[in-house]
């Protein structure tokens, strides 16, 4: 069953200034999905036509059969949202930051209680309960957001760049979490910049620019038409790397660590040959996390050239 169904959205600003020009895109339940592009890219714009923020000129869309021209309330009741910006009350207490949230969704007293204390155990702020949200460090905020967004139980999740300015540490937890809570059905579809999120977390992945989808496609898909990978290699000890050919070409990074960009379809037993034949011993090896970030540099080069992405 589609989640999300977008036909043909088109969105003009007053100015003339065309934000999305005429975007297809679809999201199936139960689908972790990145949205990713550049700053105005036309992404706020889908999110913001998506909650009722944005007032889109043309074009259908439908959430889980909804249509929300026809059925705005019931569009909007079946979204979560959790916006980039920090959007609420700093006096108010977490309990209800949280539970007042429900009941704008018409949640009884009873089951708005008890969503709120499962919700704030879950991301470990149960002990911030009755404190007010100023007391609360960014990444404490952060997840209280997304405790908001997810009282009243919607089918789809929007994140618009959950993890912005938090740490490896907090970004990862909440990663752990989102992950469990899409494999136990929830739809979530994901903004972010930190495109390495993207790979870790999505199964499908669209990027858009200047308000066009340039391309749709499962994540291994995309990153399987990647012309070269980059790995980390780090080294037992200190060596000559090999020669750079076509398939690899090496960068030192500090005497223990190098950086190789290989080619695609090179296996990894060809290159630990060509290590071992060079003496080079090679202690551990993994992919660095800019793959995603290379293929959306090379589609967004192609159009700005007038190619065909």
């Amino acid at each position: 069953m589609e989640a999300l169904n977008i036909h043909q959205l088109r969105k003009t600003y007053g100015a003339g200034v065309e934000a999305l020009k005429g975007v297809d895109l679809k999201v199936q339940q139960g689908e972790f999905f990145a949205l990713l592009g550049p700053n105005g890219a036309g992404k706020s714009t889908l999110i913001g036509i998506l909650t009722g923020l944005v007032n889109k000129t043309s074009g259908k869309v439908r959430v889980f059969d909804e249509d929300l021209d026809v059925s705005p309330s019931r569009v909007k009741a079946q979204l979560g949202v959790m916006t980039q910006e920090l959007n609420f009350n700093i006096f108010e207490s977490c309990w209800n930051t949280v539970n007042f949230q429900a009941g704008y969704y018409g949640i009884d007293w009873k089951e708005a209680s008890r969503r709120t204390e499962q919700l704030l155990r879950d991301l470990e702020l149960w002990d911030k309960a009755k404190q007010p949200v100023r007391n609360l460090s960014g990444g404490m905020k952060r997840r209280l957001m997304l405790a908001r967004a997810l009282v009243h139980d919607p089918k789809v999740l929007i994140l618009d760049e959950p993890t912005a300015g938090l740490d490896i540490e907090l970004r990862r937890s909440l990663w752990v979490y989102l992950q469990k809570r899409n494999e136990a059905g929830l739809t979530i579809i994901l903004t972010t910049h930190y495109l390495e999120e993207a790979e870790a977390l999505c199964n499908r992945v669209a990027i858009i620019d200047q308000g066009t989808i340039l391309r749709d496609a499962p994540m291994r898909d995309l990153l399987g038409q990647l012309k070269k990978q980059t790995f980390l290699l780090e080294l037992a000890e200190s060596a000559t790397m090999p020669a750079d050919d076509e398939q690899i070409q090496y960068r030192t990074l500090d005497p223990l660590t190098v950086e190789a960009d290989m080619a695609h379809g090179i296996t990894m037993n060809e290159v630990f040959e060509r290590l071992i034949r060079a003496g080079v011993k090679v202690q551990s090896m993994r992919p660095k996390a800019n793959r995603l970030e290379e293929l959306f540099i090379d589609l967004v080069g192609k159009k700005s050239k007038g190619l065909t992405a």
